[in-house]
């Protein structure tokens, strides 16, 4: 897999959990962030999840996987 196909991977698993984790807690966040990811196949480390799940609940909105992983 290529980086550009991982971040698509990834930004795929952070656009369909932002949908719908809306006021949910941290772990549960990073939960499914996990799930997401090995459902596409992705390997992300505890640091990328915590990253990813900071962002997720802080933004509410769009969150770009390439900015906050970069």
């Amino acid at each position: 897999m290529t980086d550009q196909e991982r971040l698509e991977a990834i930004q795929a698993v952070v656009d369909r959990v932002t949908s719908w984790q809306d006021g949910a807690t941290e772990g549960t966040v990073a939960a499914e962030l996990r799930h997401g990811a090995e459902e596409v196949g992705v390997d992300l480390t505890d640091e990328e999840i915590r990253k990813l799940a900071d962002a997720i609940e802080d933004e509410h909105a769009t969150v770009h996987a390439a900015e906050v992983l970069g």
